[in-house]
């Protein structure tokens, strides 16, 4: 059975997420937002290179180990976590918590720069 969590629980439990991540990693984000959405859209998905499965999380910009001396003045890069894929996928809180920590890493990864063939290569996709 799905989780419950109202939008505004939702965010409290992603700013916590951030909250204790370790301070280099905290500090060396720069020109990036995390936002909520409830479910992905089609452009998330086209972004995402999927046609099914499930989509909990999406980066979108430039990964720091692109970014040259030229880079400035653009829009923030968005991790977008996808609320509804998320709670329907937990079966209670803490599972949800889990879920929603590992998909947080996954994307703050994209925004270092490492691509989701190193995450499988470390285990960690």
């Amino acid at each position: 059975m799905p989780v419950h969590l109202s939008r505004r629980a939702f965010e409290a439990l992603v700013a916590e997420v951030l909250d204790t991540l370790p301070e280099p990693f905290r500090s060396a984000l720069d020109n990036v937002a995390v936002v909520v959405e409830q479910e992905p859209r089609v452009r998330h998905r086209r972004v995402a290179g999927m046609r099914g499965g499930t989509l909990f999380g999406l980066y979108e910009g430039v990964p720091l180990t692109e970014r040259t001396s030229g880079y400035g003045l653009v829009p923030p890069d968005v991790i977008t976590l996808f609320r509804g894929p998320l709670c329907r996928a937990a079966r209670n809180r803490e599972e949800l918590g889990e879920l929603v920590r590992r998909t947080v890493l996954h994307e703050l990864a994209h925004y270092f720069g490492i691509s989701d063939e190193r995450l499988l290569e470390l285990g960690r996709y």
